[in-house]
C-alpha cells in the first residue's frame, strides 16, 4: 500500500481528482450500505429544494467523496512545501490569529468538508499544532497518517485518555490543537442534540477543553477547488453562551458551514449511530 500511495502521489492532483470522481461512482454503485447512508443523511438533511436539485446535489457529492480518498496519496505523500502551497486562498487567518494572541491556546474544529488534511498541514507550517485522530485498524495505514500527517510543527494524538491530556497539555502551552467535532465520541463523552434535525450523539471534549484552558474556538473549513486547482480555507470564529448546551452550539455552528459547501461534506458518515453501550436518542423528545 505504500509503494501504491506513492506511485499515486506522483500524479497530478488534477488527474487524480479525475480518478477519484469515477471511483465514488463504482463505490456508490457497489456498496449498498454507503449509498443507503449516504442518501439517507443528504435527503433528510434537507438542503435541496426540489428533487432534481437533490439528484444534483447526490450525484457532485458522489464524486466529491471519490476525490477526497485518491487525494489522500498525493496529501500525505508529496512534499511538505508543495502540499501547503496547494491552499491557494486562506478567507478568515486574523480569526486564528486573534484568537492565538490571546494566549491561551487555539481549537480549531476542523469538519469533514473538503479535504479538511490541508488545514492542519497549513497550520503546521506556521505554529506547532497537536491534532487528535482516531487510531485506524490496520497498521500499515496509521504508519501512513503518521508519516503524512507528521510533518512541519504537526503531532498526534490519540482518541483516548492519553490523547486529550496530550491535548490538553499542549493548550496550557498557549499551543494550537485540531479536532473533528462531528466524529461520533464514545459512550459517556457525549450527548444527544440535533444536527440537520436530527439527533446525534455529539462530543462534549471541546467544550472540557475550553472551559478547562480558556482556550480560543474557531472553525475550518476546506473547500476543494475545481480542476485539481488546490484548495480554500474558510476560518470563523466561534463563542459559546455558557447557558447552553456547547454541543448544540457546536452543531448549530457546524450546519452554518456546512450549508456553504454541501457538496464536499462527508454524508456517507455514519453520524447518527449510537455507540457502544450508550443509551439511545429519547424517542419522545423533540430535539
Amino acid at each position: 500500500m505504500v509503494i501504491l500511495f506513492d506511485a499515486l502521489a506522483y500524479l497530478p492532483l488534477s488527474v487524480l481528482h479525475r480518478i477519484g470522481a469515477l471511483f465514488g461512482w463504482l463505490t456508490y454503485l457497489f456498496s449498498k450500505r454507503y449509498s443507503f447512508r449516504l442518501r439517507e443523511n443528504l435527503q433528510k438533511a434537507g438542503l435541496a429544494r426540489s428533487e432534481s436539485e437533490t439528484k444534483e446535489l447526490l450525484h457532485t457529492n458522489i464524486r466529491e467523496m471519490g476525490k477526497g480518498v485518491m487525494e489522500l496519496p498525493w496529501v500525505w505523500r508529496r512534499p511538505f512545501d508543495e502540499v501547503v502551497a496547494s491552499v491557494k486562498h486562506c478567507h478568515g487567518w486574523e480569526h486564528f490569529e486573534a484568537a492565538q494572541a490571546q494566549g491561551k491556546g487555539v481549537i480549531v474544529l476542523t469538519p469533514h468538508i473538503g479535504c479538511f488534511e490541508v488545514i492542519g498541514l497549513y497550520i503546521a507550517a506556521r505554529t506547532p499544532i497537536t491534532c487528535m485522530y482516531r487510531v485506524p485498524r490496520w497498521k500499515f495505514l496509521d504508519t501512513l497518517m503518521h508519516e503524512g500527517r507528521e510533518r512541519g510543527q504537526m503531532k498526534l494524538a490519540p482518541t483516548d485518555l492519553g490523547g486529550v491530556r496530550q491535548l490538553l497539555k499542549a493548550l496550557k502551552k498557549g499551543q494550537v490543537i485540531g479536532v473533528l467535532p462531528d466524529q461520533v465520541p464514545g459512550n459517556g463523552e457525549g450527548e444527544w442534540v440535533p444536527f440537520f434535525g436530527r439527533p446525534a450523539y455529539t462530543m462534549t471534549l471541546i467544550g472540557r477543553l475550553a472551559e478547562a484552558s480558556g482556550a480560543g474556538v474557531v472553525m475550518c473549513a476546506s473547500e476543494r477547488l475545481p480542476h485539481g486547482e488546490g484548495y480554500a480555507l474558510h476560518f470563523t470564529p466561534l463563542s459559546f453562551d455558557a447557558n447552553s448546551s456547547i454541543p448544540r452550539q457546536m452543531n448549530t455552528a457546524l450546519e452554518a458551514v456546512i450549508r456553504n459547501h454541501p457538496e464536499q461534506y462527508l454524508w456517507s458518515y455514519n453520524r447518527y449511530k449510537v455507540p457502544r453501550g450508550a443509551l439511545p436518542p429519547d424517542a419522545n423528545k423533540e430535539y
